[in-house]
C-alpha cells in the first residue's frame, strides 16, 4: 500500500515537472471572420502558447472550399468561420479529422436543437440568433407592443412598416426563412411569409434591415449581430427573439492533412475553452458563446441562448435548411418579390374585409374572404416536394431567378402560372365579399 502511494507520488511529481509537449511553431487558420475579431483570438492564443505563431488566411466560403479540396488543403490546419453550409459539405468530402470534446462543458446543442456535427468532425464555436429588430418610438406611435412572435408582424397596423430581406440577395435570409418554415410547417410558414410580405418593404443587396429600422420603420427580420451592434453603438433600436426561432452556429474544424496537428488541436481547444469563449463578449465582437458556463461573467443584458425557456421546444434541423436554401430563394422570388405589389393590395383587402366582418358578421362574405385568404397564402411547392432530392438538387447552386437564356426556368414558370391563377381567384373572391360589406361599399 505504501509502495503504491510512493509510486503514485513519483509519477505525479514527474508529470508536474515535465514540460508540456512542445507545439509546432505555427498554425495556419483559414477564416472569413473580420480582421479585428481574428486578431483578438490570434493575440490571446499566442500569449497562451508562446512560440506558436497564428497565421491567418482570409477567404470567403466558396474560395475556402476550393482550397480545402486541394490535395494538400493549401497547408491549412484549422477551418474556423461562420459558413454554415461549408462544414457539412467538407466533412462529407473527407476534409476534416475527428474532434473530441467534453460534452459536459460543450453540450453541442441548445435545448433540442443540435449546433455541432453529430458525426464529430466539426464543433460549434459561437452562435447567432434570428429575430426581430424594432424601433420602439415607431411602435409607440402606431400603438403597438413589441412583437413576440413572427405572426405579430402580420397585424394590419404594420402595413408598410416591416423590413423584409430578399432571400436570393441577403446572405442570412434563406436560413431565417427556413427557421420560420420549420417552426410553422412548410405550408403554414409560407402562408405567414405571404401575409407578412403584404406589410413589408423589401430590402435587397446593398440594403440593411437594421438601417431601415433605425430611420423609422417599425420592425425588421434579421440575424441578431447587426441589431446588437447597432444597440451597442447607441442606436435607438431593440431586439426580440420569437419563441420558435433558432441560434445557428459558426464552427471550427481541424483539416485532414493538417501539417501542424498539435498546434491545430491547441488552437481549437483555446477557442472552445473558457478564455477563448470569453473573448466573444468583447465589445468589438459581441457574439454568443457555446460554452454555457461563461455566461456567468457575461455583460449585463446579454441573452443566454441556453437559458431561454423556449430552448427545448423547437429542434431546428440546420442541414435541411442548407439543402433547401436555393429552393427557398427561388420560391421567395416568384411568390413574394415578383408579385409584391399584388400581395400588398391583396392582403390589405383581406385585412379590411376581416375588420368589417368583425363589426358586421356576414356568413356568405366570411366564406369568400376565407377562400381568398387560402388562395393568397398558397405556395406552389408542397411539403413533400420541399424535401425531395430531385427537386432540391437543381436549386443547390441557384444564383438568380433565371436560366442561361434569360427566361425563367421551366419549373419556376409553372410556379408563376399557379401563383397568378391563385392570386387572380383571390382578388375576384375578395371583390365579391367587399361589395356586400360596409367597408367595400
Amino acid at each position: 500500500m505504501v509502495m503504491g502511494r510512493l509510486l503514485a507520488w513519483t509519477v505525479a511529481a514527474v508529470l508536474l515537472t515535465t514540460p508540456a509537449l512542445a507545439l509546432e511553431d505555427r498554425v495556419m487558420v483559414l477564416t472569413s471572420y473580420p480582421d479585428e475579431m481574428a486578431a483578438l483570438f490570434e493575440t490571446a492564443f499566442e500569449k497562451a502558447h508562446p512560440g506558436t505563431d497564428v497565421q491567418v488566411v482570409w477567404k470567403q466560403s466558396r474560395e475556402a472550399a476550393a482550397l480545402l479540396r486541394q490535395p494538400d488543403q493549401g497547408g491549412i490546419d484549422v477551418y474556423w468561420t461562420p459558413s454554415l453550409a461549408t462544414f457539412p459539405a467538407m466533412r462529407d468530402a473527407g476534409a476534416f479529422r475527428p474532434l473530441h470534446v467534453d460534452r459536459g462543458a460543450l453540450p453541442g446543442r441548445i435545448g433540442a436543437q443540435p449546433i455541432s456535427d453529430p458525426k464529430g468532425f466539426f464543433e460549434a464555436f459561437e452562435v447567432a440568433g434570428y429575430g426581430i429588430v424594432v424601433n420602439p418610438a415607431t411602435l409607440a406611435k402606431l400603438g403597438l407592443e413589441e412583437p413576440r412572435a413572427w405572426r405579430d408582424l402580420t397585424d394590419s397596423r404594420y402595413a408598410g412598416q416591416v423590413a423584409l430581406p430578399i432571400a436570393g440577395q441577403v446572405g442570412f435570409s434563406p436560413a431565417l426563412y427556413d427557421i420560420i418554415l420549420q417552426g410553422e410547417g412548410w405550408e403554414r410558414g409560407w402562408a405567414l411569409l405571404s401575409e407578412l410580405a403584404g406589410n413589408a418593404q423589401l430590402i435587397g443587396s446593398g440594403g440593411h434591415i437594421t438601417d431601415a429600422v433605425e430611420v423609422g420603420t417599425a420592425a425588421g427580420l434579421t440575424v441578431d449581430f447587426f441589431a446588437r451592434s447597432a444597440i451597442a453603438n447607441g442606436h435607438a433600436v431593440a431586439l426580440a427573439y420569437p419563441a420558435r426561432t433558432a441560434f445557428l452556429p459558426a464552427q471550427v474544424a481541424v483539416t485532414a492533412t493538417a501539417p501542424h496537428p498539435d498546434a491545430a488541436r491547441a488552437f481549437v481547444d483555446f477557442v472552445l475553452g473558457r478564455d477563448g469563449q470569453a473573448i466573444l463578449f468583447h465589445p468589438d465582437v459581441r457574439r454568443y458563446p457555446v460554452r454555457p458556463e461563461v455566461y456567468a461573467a457575461a455583460p449585463v443584458g446579454t441573452v443566454n441562448p441556453f437559458a431561454r425557456p423556449e430552448a427545448g421546444t423547437f429542434a431546428y434541423d440546420p442541414e435541411l435548411g442548407i439543402a433547401r436554401a436555393g429552393l427557398i430563394a427561388a420560391v421567395f422570388e416568384r411568390m413574394i418579390v415578383e408579385r409584391h405589389d399584388r400581395l400588398t393590395a391583396l392582403w390589405a383587402g383581406i385585412h379590411r374585409a376581416e375588420a368589417a366582418l368583425a363589426k358586421a358578421p356576414d356568413p356568405a362574405a366570411a366564406a369568400l374572404v376565407a377562400q381568398a385568404r387560402t388562395l393568397a397564402s398558397a405556395v406552389p411547392v408542397s411539403q413533400v416536394q420541399a424535401t425531395a432530392p430531385e427537386l432540391l438538387a437543381p436549386f443547390r447552386t441557384r444564383r438568380t431567378a433565371h436560366d442561361g437564356d434569360g427566361d425563367p426556368a421551366a419549373v419556376e414558370r409553372a410556379w408563376s402560372q399557379q401563383l397568378d391563377h391563385a392570386h387572380g381567384e383571390a382578388l375576384s373572391l375578395l371583390e365579391r365579399a367587399l361589395s356586400v360589406l360596409p367597408a367595400g361599399r
